[in-house]
């Protein structure tokens, strides 16, 4: 079996679970560390000629991550394409099955068994709103039907923009300060907030500064996440 992801939370899940198979990843697959494999460009713009010469049996993307003209050209050219599509942890761990048994590897090896017990009962805070910006200049913040989103909820932290028509809103500062959210959640990525550069624009409320991996990807971090990110969630809150 060969493999090429373009998605790097997928990723890493199979290079932990079915070592071996994968022989292409994106630029922005940095998990796990030293992972040796052809690197075909980025998520948004892979080089589908350089996908094509790895004659892959599969290559595993995302409907949110990958555009389709490029999965398309992917198929044009005779490849298999699994396509995924998570919009809350429920659906990750099905999803995340199912590209491990297309992989050939086990349906659920050990660390997802481990994140499904740690999401059964991940011991939320007080229920809490907040916005959560995803990007700056221009401003834009998790919105409806988001993966994130539903990690936030599932730890008591209920995103203010949730019921938006669009899933990443361009909102105005004055509006995301107007809609009065007890907490500002700045993730690491895919824009990497920092404590010098997003909790200055949220004067007087408690800003918490969380790992992108933890909160956007579904893959090993999700047994570590409800650890990681409510420790910091409840940091920011002191």
């Amino acid at each position: 079996m060969r493999v090429v992801s373009l998605v790097p939370s997928l990723t890493e899940a199979v290079a932990v679970s079915v070592p071996g198979v994968l022989v292409g990843a994106t630029d922005w697959c940095s998990h796990p560390a030293g992972l040796d494999v052809t690197r075909i460009g980025g998520t948004k713009n892979p080089d589908v000629g350089r996908v094509v010469a790895l004659a892959p049996d599969l290559v595993i993307a995302n409907e949110e991550e990958n555009r389709g003209p490029d999965l398309a050209a992917l198929r044009a050219a005779g490849l298999e394409v699994l396509v995924t599509e998570v919009r809350d942890v429920a659906q990750a761990f099905r999803e995340l099955s199912r590209v491990l048994r297309a992989c050939g590897g086990p349906a659920r090896p050990e660390w997802l068994a481990e994140a499904e017990e740690a999401w059964a009962a991940p011991g939320p805070l007080a229920r809490r709103t907040a916005v959560v910006p995803v990007w700056r200049r221009p401003w834009m913040v998790l919105g409806r039907e988001t993966f994130a989103g539903d990690v936030l909820a599932r730890l008591g932290v209920h995103q203010l923009y949730s019921g938006h028509p669009e899933r990443y809103p361009r909102m105005a500062l004055e509006d995301l300060l107007a809609a009065g959210p007890d907490l500002v959640v700045l993730p690491d990525e895919p824009y990497c907030f920092t404590a010098d550069d997003g909790p200055e624009a949220f004067p007087g409320l408690p800003c918490a500064l969380l790992s992108g991996r933890h909160l956007t990807w579904y893959g090993p971090s999700l047994a570590e996440a409800p650890r990681v990110l409510g420790g910091a969630l409840r940091a920011a809150l002191r």
